[in-house]
Formats: structure tokens, sequence, C-alpha cells
């Protein structure tokens, strides 16, 4: 059978072989007991509705010891047995190129290269899932190889609900992941309904099909770093950065350091994900001894190196060992998976990385103590270098909000407030968010290497043509984006398809998309898709990450959430999706993302203009009304580049008649 008839088949009439599991491939940790008995039948119940009742006897049993053994029903017998990659979007079947964009997306979030646990459909995060199961995803591959222009694929947290009759100007797919009543969306909620089956975690660019490898976060990380040492007034030559995970996400950091031009250590306790990131060449140089850690560092410090350290072990033992021995860390945060704090995303330090796997699934309360203790042991040695002097921000992944919770000692004198900032609150939220610049990214649907390049070279020389123009309050920004993009074939950041990512505001978004769309019809390069993280200046509400710097009262209202992706709907966009969850956790966060094809034609022009003005000073107009400088400057600058642009602006309130009160 070929690929496109397996394609085409969806979930097949006569069962697969049941596979072996594969332990070369890193898997998902074994999740905690949480159902009922009731519920493991009513969770058998909704895993079987996907077959035939004649093969129910059968895969009962199979199903139900998956769900003993891995707490969850993953379905690995029906998983492709064709390489997971993303293909040239002519090889996809189908009557629509919009759909067969979204089926190189969804490829692309499973390949091997660049999936945290491929098997387990889950791409970043610990339980950043594309799909609950291989049913889900053949069934959602075969209803888009179908699908016409005039119909929308309504996807449920992974299920795909069907295809419904819409309309050409509508999007192809509208995705929903973790969409809870507020009420049922603590971390054991999750737990439960998606054992259940009923719904998933998609974090912001796993279950919206459009995550393209570390490198994703690889520019902002870039940015932050950059900024980080320029806020307290260093260069990153010979300094030192220090943080923890090398995971989906944070596999970035190590990668975002050297371009920056500092001294990296990151820790991490995965041996096998530590080894690819070092195989990838994400990493310099994997230590596994904390004396040789320190000589390295040492040397890297006299010689002024950039360089990156991957330290296989607890990043605690890291900060300890540090303050010991009197190596001063200028730059220190943490990207471990806090916002999934009991089933992977953090390790209790003393504890070997199978015992703590172990634990986490047999014995869940005295894993959560551990990994509290730790917390605790975490923050003190933190405490211990910012008295000397270290900068340390939190880096939105939950860390201070865990620590608190574990009673650590993270909170500010007037015991509400954190001692230590989010990075969005000192760095990215005024510095970049504040004026629209945000992670605009694009994928080459051909797959071809030249066609990246061809988009490089277009969107840099319409950056220096913008930037000859652009206030003295953008123009650090503007730099910083061309250095970045200049460097971006150099710096060897593909890791599956052939995809950048680039901060760039409205204009730049707008002017670089039409560039792209007219190359496209002339025939320089093939379809791109458009889209962004959700870590963005207007898709998401997180009041301790993306909102943080937002101080009228408002931050945990997700208001611009929702209408970001309810405006992104109807003015173009070829999917939307809208997810509970993301980088910071379970119910702490609503965010809101959004993938566009561009094929040269000019109703993808008229598309783009339309929706990436929108998507982008929504956002703004929020942050203005909150008061935020720099965010009020960008509005009014947006006001008068478009004139039917009409926007509600804060007046000010002398705080001395406040003080008067």
């Amino acid at each position: 059978m070929t690929f496109k008839e397996n394609i085409q088949q969806g979930i097949p009439n006569i069962l697969p072989a049941k596979k072996e599991y594969d332990k070369t491939i890193n898997h998902a940790p074994k999740r905690k007991e949480i159902l009922t008995e009731e519920e493991k039948k009513l969770a058998l119940k909704n895993a079987l509705r996907y077959f035939d009742a004649k093969h129910h006897a059968e895969l009962l049993p199979e199903f139900a010891e998956e769900l003993e053994k891995y707490g969850r029903i993953y379905m690995y017998r029906f998983r492709p047995d064709y390489k997971m990659y993303a293909r040239p979007i002519e090889e996809y079947p189908g009557k629509s190129s919009q759909a067969k964009s979204i089926m190189l997306m969804i490829q692309n979030n499973l390949d091997y290269a660049v999936a945290q646990h491929p098997h387990e459909l889950i791409t970043y995060g610990g339980n950043g899932a594309v799909f609950q199961n291989w049913a889900q995803y053949l069934l959602t591959m075969k209803y888009l190889s179908e699908m016409t222009d005039k119909q929308t694929l309504v996807m449920y947290s992974g299920h795909p609900m069907g295809l419904f009759p819409s309309n050409k100007n509508a999007p192809r797919v509208v995705v929903t992941n973790g969409m809870m009543i507020p009420n049922y969306s603590q971390p054991d909620d999750w737990e439960k309904f998606n054992a259940l089956g009923v719904t998933q975690y998609g974090q912001m660019t796993a279950g919206s099909y459009m995550y393209i490898g570390p490198q994703g976060i690889v520019h902002g990380t870039t940015i932050t770093v950059l900024n980080g040492f320029r806020k307290i007034g260093k260069s990153t030559k010979g300094n030192l950065f220090v943080t923890a995970g090398l995971g989906g996400m944070s596999g970035a950091q190590p990668k975002a350091g050297n371009i920056a031009g500092c001294i990296t250590v990151c820790a991490e306790v995965n041996p096998k994900i530590t080894q690819v990131r070092l195989d990838q060449g994400w990493i310099d140089e994997k230590i596994t001894d904390l004396d040789l850690l320190v000589a390295r560092v040492r040397k890297a410090k006299a010689a002024k190196e950039t360089i990156s350290l991957a330290y296989l072990g607890n990043v605690v033992e890291v900060w300890e060992k540090f303050d010991q021995e009197n190596i001063f860390i200028d730059l220190g945060s943490d990207q471990t998976s806090l916002h999934n704090p009991w089933a992977g995303g953090y390790y209790p330090v003393g504890i070997s990385f199978e015992e703590s796997n172990q634990m986490m699934a047999e014995n869940p309360e005295l894993f959560k103590e551990k990994v509290q203790q730790t917390l605790r042991r975490h923050a003190k040695a933190i405490n211990n270098h910012t008295a000397k002097g270290t900068y340390f921000f939190d880096y939105g992944n939950a860390f201070l909000l865990e620590a608190s919770r574990a009673g650590a000692d993270i909170m500010a004198e007037n015991g509400i407030d954190f001692r230590y900032p989010s990075y969005v609150q000192d760095i990215m939220g005024p510095m970049c968010f504040d004026y629209g610049f945000g992670p605009f990214r694009w994928v080459c649907t051909s797959g071809k290497p030249e066609d990246l390049a061809k988009t490089d070279e277009i969107a840099c020389s319409v950056l220096e043509e913008i930037r000859q123009n652009s206030p003295e309050e953008i123009q650090q920004q503007m730099a910083d984006n061309i250095q970045w993009i200049k460097g971006a074939q150099e710096n060897k950041l593909v890791v599956g398809s052939q995809a950048r990512i680039l901060y760039a505001d409205a204009e730049g978004r707008i002017k670089i998309a039409k560039a792209f769309n007219k190359a496209i019809k002339r025939g320089e390069v093939g379809p791109i898709v458009l889209g962004r993280d959700h870590h963005d200046v207007s898709g998401t509400d997180s009041p301790y990450r993306e909102t943080s710097n937002i101080y009228d009262g408002s931050r945990f209202t997700a208001d611009m959430a929702i209408h970001n992706v309810i405006g992104d709907s109807f003015r173009g966009a070829t999917w939307v999706s809208i997810h509970n969850g993301g980088g910071v956790g379970w119910g702490e966060v609503i965010n809101g993302g959004f993938g566009m094809l561009l094929d040269g034609s000019k109703a993808a022009s008229k598309r783009l203009k339309s929706m990436l003005f929108w998507d982008v000073n929504n956002g703004i107009a929020r942050r203005s009304w909150a008061r935020n400088d720099e965010a009020i400057f960008a509005i009014k600058r947006a006001m008068e580049h478009e004139k039917e642009l009409k926007v509600t602006l804060p007046n000010k309130v002398d705080e001395e008649l406040l003080s008067n009160l």
C-alpha cells in the first residue's frame, strides 16, 4: 500500500499486527493511577468506539493492558509503519491544498527528530500532545485527505468530530484542546479526563500543529539572553548563564546561548534527550561530573569562550556546587516543565531518573513530596547566588508558582508578589510584546532547503528596508532580528521541516508575507505556511508569563486570547486553535494560534493583510489599555498607518491625587 493509500484508508478494516514496545524510543512516563474501576471501564468503552464491534473482543485486553501499564490508551498497534516526517506538500493525497498543508504540519509535529515522545503522540513539554491516540491520528488524516475547500474539520482535544459544510473563506480546521469548565482545571482533572480519553493537553504549538522543533524558541531565548545581559549592563562574552531543561522547548537554551555569545550551563536528568541534543549539535559538550563541570566553566570564563555545556544530572546540584566553589553566575533561570510537576516535568534531587519514574507511577504522593523538597532546596540555592549579584528570572515555566506552593522562600516582602520577575515582566513584555514584536513563523512546504534560504533572503531584505524608516523606539528590535536572520543558515536551526522563526511586528509580518506570496506566484518558491508561537503579543492570556506585565488587574482574564482566535477565524486563517494549558500549566493559561497557507493567489494576499494586522494589534490594544507606555506608542502608530483602526486609549491618573486619599 502506498503512502497516499495508507492516509486515505484511515482506521483499517483489517486489524494490523500488534506492535512490540520499542525501547529505543524516548517514551512518556507512566501516568498516575487515578481512575476508579468503573471509570476504567468507561475509558475502554471510549477507546473501543473508534473500531467496528467485531474487533472489540481482540482489542479490549490489549487496551486494558495499556491503561494498566502506561496510565493511558495509546493504541500502539495502529501506529503507522511509514516514516513520520513532513513530506513535500504534493505527496499528500487530497482535494484541498490547505488541507494538505495541515497534514504536513501534523506529521512534522510527530517526526522522531522533533517529537519528545513520538509513540505517545507527544511533541514537547512532557504532555503536549497532537492526539490522544493513534486512531485519532488515522481518522484525522483521512478526513483531511477527503476535505474540500467548502468544509471545516472540527477537532475536540485530538478527536476529529467530523467534516462540516462551511465555505472557502472559513478555516479548514478548528482546534480546541483541554477547554474545561473552569472548576475542572486542576492538574488531577487533566490526569483523570485525559485517561478517560475525552480531553488532552495541547501545550501551545503541539496540539495546534505549529511546532517547528527547538528553533521555535531559539530566537526568543536568544533575545531574552541578550536583553537579560543588557539589563544588568554586561556583555555576554565570558559571562555565565545557568539554567535547566533540554527537552522539546527548553532544548533551545544552549543553542541560544551560543548565538548570544555567553557561557551556558544547562542541566538535564534524562540521558536520552541529553544525547539527542549533543548529536544534533544543540550542545557543545556533555559533562557528568560536577568537579569536571566546575573546572570546565573556570576555563571557559578565563578564555572568554562562547560554549554550551550540558550537565547530565539535577540542576539543584549545579546551583549548590557553584555556590560552594564561588563560581559567579551572571544570569540564571530554569526551563524544566514545571507546568507538569507531578508527571515528569521536574525531577527530585538525589534520586535517579529511573527510580523517579517508578515512584511517579507507583507512589505519586511520595514523588510529590520529594519534588517539593527539591523545589525548596532549589530556591534556597538560587537565593544564595542572587545575594552575590546573580540576576535570576522565571522563564515562564511555573517555577516560582510551584516553588511558592511548595513553601519555598521566593516571596517578596509584601507577601503577594514573587521575589523574582517573570522574563516577560522585565524583558519580553516591555521590550517586545508591547511594541508588537513576537514569534512569526513560516514553513516551506516544498521541503527544499533552497526555498528556505530564499525566504531568509526575502525576509532580511524586507526588514532592512523597514528599518530605514523605523522610529528610534524599535531600532534595537529591528537590529536584533536582522542579525538573527542573517545568521539563521550558519546556526543550523532546522530540525524537521524547512522552517524559520523571526520576531516581527505587524508591519514586518505583513510585508514579509506579501513578499513571500509574490515569490510563490513567480514560481521562485513553493507554497508557504505562516504561523506563530502562541507565546506572542495577542494569542495568550497567562498571568505568570505572557501577560505578567499587565498591571491594571486584568491579567487573570482571558478575553484577549478568545477574541484573537475568533478574529483570526473570520479574517482568513487556514486553521485556528484555542487551548487550556501551555507552558505554565493546566488551568493557568488560555492560548490561541493559527496557521495560514500562502499559495501565490490574490485571495491569499487579501487574507494575510486582514488577519495578520488583527492578530498583532488585538494584543497591543489590550496592552495599551493597561497603560503600558510602549503599547500606547505602538497602537497610536498603528492607527496612523491604518485609518480604519480606532482604539480606545487610557487617560492616566495623577498619582498625587491618589496619594491624598
